[in-house]
């Protein structure tokens, strides 16, 4: 097994995308159970390709981009086996001068999760953790996943939570059993107070909780926001002001590929008041100071 280390100049990346999901595998192998695949691609309106690893390497680097890459891995929830953040580990070492893999853990594995999260550090070298409570059904205020954040928190790696409400189950029956609640920004902020070393990535505008998770942001210093899954045209007003200003430096650009595809995305955000001045921090240097690559 080869363990991933970056290679990355920094000063040659236009942008560093803060979120670009693995979808399928190298064996074919999807992230989600088929049904669940459809309606999200009814409900964003794309039959858009969904590469592996090696075509979304190729992608970023076409762009001079890095891309963080991860998986979501809710095994119980929806009993559907996850793809392998060891596989993707390895196959972005294969691409270290644009990859970035993050692992997934399944919080409801309870001490399983907490192993797995150290081998994936340790063994495979990913850079960060992903986590998905609406899918992977869990609340992250519980402390039941205490141990996990304290791994993480020892590993000196951040954790990206999804935030918001989300595509994946709109428009099935019950939305699929999910819970949105489970993905109120809110709830990160006992786990930002009781880990103050643990970095929280809140990931996407949190519509429609976009106030608690600025709250959350402005008084937990440990905390980002990233801006993926939404085109920046959409973005509420004060979640521009705020990353015009006191947020500056911990707001991270983010697609949602292949979802969401970071062409359009930066194209969208030149007609925003987002100001020149903060952009190439949001675009790449406050991702380079969150992930630790030399520059």
């Amino acid at each position: 097994m080869t363990r991933y280390e970056p290679a990355i100049d920094v000063d040659s990346l236009h942008a560093i995308d803060l979120h670009v999901h693995i979808e399928v595998d190298d064996h074919g192998h999807s992230s989600l159970p088929p049904e669940l695949v459809e309606a999200a691609s009814g409900y964003f309106s794309t039959d858009g390709p969904r590469p592996d690893l090696d075509g979304v390497a190729a992608y970023y680097r076409e762009r001079r981009m890095a891309a963080v890459v991860f998986t979501v891995d809710a095994g119980t929830r929806l009993g559907h086996p996850p793809i392998s953040s060891v596989e993707i580990a390895e196959g972005a070492a294969r691409n270290n001068d644009v990859l970035i893999p993050f692992g997934s853990v399944d919080p409801l594995r309870g001490a399983a999760a907490v192993d797995d999260a150290r081998r994936l550090v340790e063994d495979s070298g990913v850079r960060g953790f992903k986590f998905h409570p609406t899918v992977q059904g869990f609340d992250p205020s519980d402390e039941t996943h205490y141990p996990l954040y304290a791994a993480i928190e020892r590993l000196g790696v951040p954790a990206l939570f999804h935030t918001g409400q989300t595509g994946i189950g709109a428009g099935m029956p019950g939305g699929y059993g999910f819970r949105l609640g489970l993905s109120n920004p809110i709830l990160l902020d006992p786990v930002a107070a009781d880990f103050p070393e643990l970095q929280i990535i809140m990931a996407h505008p949190s519509v429609p909780w976009q106030d608690e998770a600025l709250a959350v942001a402005t008084h937990k210093h440990n905390t980002w926001i990233d801006l993926s899954g939404w085109s920046p045209k959409y973005f509420p007003a004060e979640l521009v002001r705020y990353a015009n200003s006191v947020l500056k430096s911990r707001v991270l650009f983010g697609s949602d590929f292949p979802l969401l595809l970071p062409d359009r995305w930066i194209r969208d955000a030149e007609q925003t008041a987002l100001k020149p001045e903060v952009m190439p921090g949001i675009m790449k240097h406050n991702a380079a100071g969150l992930l630790r690559l030399a520059s």
